[in-house]
């Protein structure tokens, strides 16, 4: 990402101002998790798609800056509200606001970045850019909701996965595109275009999440954690749609009853990579690379397209 942010350094430093005074709380225990919430945030991904998406459509203004704190509010309410249904105690490296304040608290901070994102944006009349974001967190709870459901009887359909990830995960990434290109362009062409984009982003993205569960690399999680979550997963799902029968009657049987059982979880990981779930799933994830690429191969070529194709790669090339 070393040519994004050096295209952004500027920028990346306004945000971050614009981000720190967007979060502050006259309530001495709010502000203290904000300052917890902004020393650990991550790499930023989202903001970059939104200031790159304005360069590339035009320039960096006022509204692009609160289109990239609207977004980052958003997740990170989102991933507060998270840590709380899935019961986590880390997040990227560190204990969670779930973990040091349980859960009544981390509903209401995720309530509060809720709220001030949406007041960041009625403050200054940022309707559309609003209304972008807001489509956004609608379809990340549908996809969550449809995600447990699901879960619960093992309907793993290919379609169905679909449907999940690009409403719980690539919604927000496609939005963060339309925002920022709306932000800068006030065109509406321009900002689908960018939505299609972010959106294939996002799924490739998401593919990737999903392949790190039957790697062996240190990337935050414990290997097999989706597997003892009973979340659906295109190598998961390739394998049960193509292995005999007994084999997948076993599969199932151990991700319903065994799914605590580190052997069994390792014996399913092995059988997933046996059957060529995870060659699928790397080929359905370069596929939609691929798809964003060509979208973004349609404007003039610049150090900001290098810089937004570098995140892009950085997606599917990224080994955490």
């Amino acid at each position: 990402m070393k040519l994004a942010q050096a295209i952004l350094r500027e920028e990346l430093v306004v945000f971050e101002e614009r981000f720190k005074e967007a979060v502050k709380s006259q309530t001495p225990l709010l502000d203290r998790i904000m300052r917890f919430i902004v020393n650990r945030k991550g790499k930023q991904l989202r903001p970059m798609f939104v200031l790159l998406s304005a360069k590339l459509c035009g320039h960096v203004n006022e509204q692009s800056y609160r289109a990239a704190s609207l977004v980052e509010l958003l997740h990170t309410a989102t991933l507060v509200h998270d840590d709380v249904v899935d019961e986590s105690l880390e997040r990227r490296g560190f204990f969670s606001t779930y973990a040091l304040w349980k859960s009544k608290v981390s509903i209401l901070v995720g309530d509060y970045l809720l709220s001030k994102g949406l007041l960041l944006s009625l403050d200054h009349d940022d309707f559309r850019i609003l209304q972008l974001l807001s489509d956004a967190v609608r379809r990340i709870s549908e996809g969550e909701l449809l995600q447990l459901e699901k879960s619960r009887s093992l309907n793993l359909d290919e379609n169905v996965y679909f449907e999940i990830i690009r409403n719980k995960t690539a919604s927000l990434l496609a939005s963060s595109c339309a925002a920022g290109a709306f932000a800068s362009s006030q065109d509406e062409a321009l900002t689908d275009k960018l939505r299609r984009f972010g959106e294939n982003v996002g799924i490739a993205f998401q593919i990737k999440d999903d392949l790190f569960d039957y790697g062996s690399e240190d990337v935050g999680k414990p290997t097999g954690n989706d597997i003892r979550e009973k979340k659906l997963t295109l190598p998961l799902i390739y394998t049960l749609n193509t292995i005999d029968k007994t084999t997948r009657r076993e599969i199932i049987y151990i991700i319903k009853n065994q799914n605590k059982d580190r052997a069994k979880v390792q014996w399913v990981i092995q059988k997933v990579a046996a059957a060529g779930g995870m060659e699928y799933a790397n080929r359905k994830m370069n596929t939609y690379r691929d798809q964003a690429l060509a979208i973004l191969y349609e404007f003039q070529d610049s150090d900001v397209r290098r810089s937004l194709e570098e995140l892009v790669r950085y997606t599917t090339d990224r080994r955490y």
